[in-house]
């Protein structure tokens, strides 16, 4: 079992056989876990302990596009993190929240990790300038069955670099339990 600490907010994510298991337990604001607990989220750049990639001082335009698709109590949502520069970013982190709450037990997705009982956080890969990320698809189990889901997409981490234009990175879909595809 590995427990981990996330930068943001205090909540403990607990990795039981690959699946994520919320764990909520107040940490105070930088407060370090205790002995014995992993300090970084891996993979998912931002988080207490995890590498961070300089890039304070550049400025990239930080995007998403894709879509999300509600059926039957199951989330999908797929993201394409794009940069249209100027400069590149070695990584960023996308944030994920949902009006609904997520269930207990959710897939473990790799560079992904939950950090709310409505939240996942993603890391996005190296955006190159004028390119894109890798590809993010969430499989995502809610604890009831909404009619209805708002997903609120934006960058959580992007490595102290500026972006004039935060509003291409910030979005909010409204996904209906139809099994359609809703694109943005």
């Amino acid at each position: 079992m590995e427990v981990v600490a996330v930068r943001r907010g205090a909540v403990r994510s607990v990795v039981v056989a690959g699946s994520l298991v919320l764990g909520v337990a107040g940490l105070a604001g930088g407060a370090q876990a205790s002995a014995g607990e992993a300090t970084g989220v891996p993979g998912v750049p931002g988080a207490r302990g995890a590498r961070v990639a300089p890039g304070a001082g550049s400025e990239a335009d930080v995007s998403y596009h894709g879509r999300v698709r509600l059926a039957g109590g199951r989330l999908r949502v797929w993201l394409i993190p794009a940069n249209d520069g100027p400069a590149a970013l070695p990584g960023a982190t996308v944030r994920v929240r949902l009006s609904a709450d997520l269930a207990d037990r959710q897939e473990s997705v790799q560079g992904c990790a939950r950090t709310g009982t409505r939240e996942v956080v993603c890391e996005t890969g190296p955006l190159p300038r004028h390119g894109r990320g890798r590809h993010i698809a969430l499989a995502l189990e809610l604890r009831e069955r909404p009619d209805e889901v708002s997903v609120r997409v934006d960058t959580w981490w992007n490595g102290g670099a500026s972006d004039r234009n935060r509003a291409n990175n910030e979005l909010v879909v409204l996904a209906l339990d139809t099994g359609d595809s809703y694109a943005f």
